[in-house]
């Protein structure tokens, strides 16, 4: 008996395939052309809620200058004519503090987490290692805010009540209030957060490094050590700079915690004072929005914090620039992230 005739509607398996696979390759690429229409769209209308700020401050904007509690009451209370809007903002403290606690906080996390990292992957007992990956990846998971109570119950009373003396209450007295509420208080707290999410990236960066490169160089009679810091992490650090950038823009954006502990205080504080310099408190950028949330419905207010919102924009965007330089010299190496 002979086959049927084949009909118009009769498609072979390899063009339906092809259908098919063109089919997800268009939903996947309307699906990543509305991410970054999304994304576009938020920092055009971030940018456009903040631009009155900066065009009527200029660079000043960015410079020190009065009394930034101050300033931003000034700006609350402005009256309700457009012509008179009060815009006058010097916002370097903010800059300065937000500045100061992460870059502190992602230089101790760095440390802790690849030595962490290191200990996890080369050093510990099989025991220990299964306890300890999925404690780090839980601790990755918690809230910004159970950190913030803890630090508000714990850390803020400890160092005001044991590690700040009458002396240096009185030695600030007339400028800043010491309370507890401080810059070590926000570092410490911060430290915590984001190590965890550092150390769980690079321990899986170690672990993708070749197991014949460590052989190679163990069979050279090189220790663990020494393997593990020349080679393994050498070849890993692609993945160490990208948690490094991912851990500092999630520190340049938490608001909840260090509102909690870091004293809400828009106060410089000066290396000057020496210990003092670590009790004093601070008020970072996406604190001070959280704080002031509720005055968005004031006009140049609101453009104010939008404007407080632009600058994090830019900051996390140059952070993935800097990354993403950091890591072209390595491929001269053949190392790639």
């Amino acid at each position: 008996m002979s086959a049927p005739p084949l009909t118009k509607f009769a498609r072979s398996p390899r063009r339906s395939g092809e259908s098919q696979d063109r089919r997800t390759e268009l939903v996947l690429g309307v699906l990543a052309c509305g991410v970054l229409a999304l994304v576009a769209g938020m920092v055009i209308f971030v940018f456009a809620k903040a631009w009155p700020s900066f065009s009527h401050n200029g660079l000043k904007w960015f410079g020190p200058g009065g009394d930034v509690g101050a300033q931003l009451q000034a700006i609350f209370n402005s009256p309700a004519d457009p012509a008179n809007y009060v815009y006058l903002l010097r916002a370097w403290p903010l800059i300065y503090a937000t500045i100061l606690v992460t870059a502190s906080s992602v230089a101790l996390a760095l440390a802790f987490a690849v030595l962490s990292a290191i200990f996890i992957v080369e050093f510990a007992p099989n025991r220990l290692r299964r306890i300890l990956e999925p404690t780090v990846r839980l601790l990755a998971a918690v809230p910004s805010v159970i950190y913030g109570l803890i630090g508000v119950l714990v850390l803020v009373p400890l160092v005001g009540n044991h590690l700040i003396t009458r002396a240096q209450k009185e030695s600030v007295i007339f400028v800043v209030q010491l309370t507890g509420n401080s810059l070590l208080v926000a570092v410490i707290v911060l430290t915590i957060m984001i190590t965890p999410i550092m150390i769980a990236i690079i321990v899986d960066a170690l672990r993708s490094v070749p197991n014949g490169w460590k052989e190679g160089a163990a069979a050279l009679g090189v220790n663990r050590w020494r393997v593990m810091w020349t080679i393994v992490v050498r070849s890993a650090r692609p993945a160490i700079i990208a948690a490094a950038v991912l851990a500092t823009a999630r520190a340049l954006g938490e608001a909840i915690m260090l509102a909690m502990v870091a004293g809400s205080v828009a106060f410089s504080p000066n290396p000057l004072d020496g210990p003092t310099f670590f009790l004093e408190p601070i008020q970072p950028l996406a604190s001070t929005i959280v704080i002031n949330a509720e005055g968005l419905t004031v006009v140049p207010f609101g453009q104010t914090l939008y404007a407080f919102a632009a600058v994090l924009l830019v900051s996390a965007a140059g952070l993935s620039l800097c990354g993403y330089a950091a890591k072209q010299p390595l491929k001269r190496y053949g190392i790639r992230a």
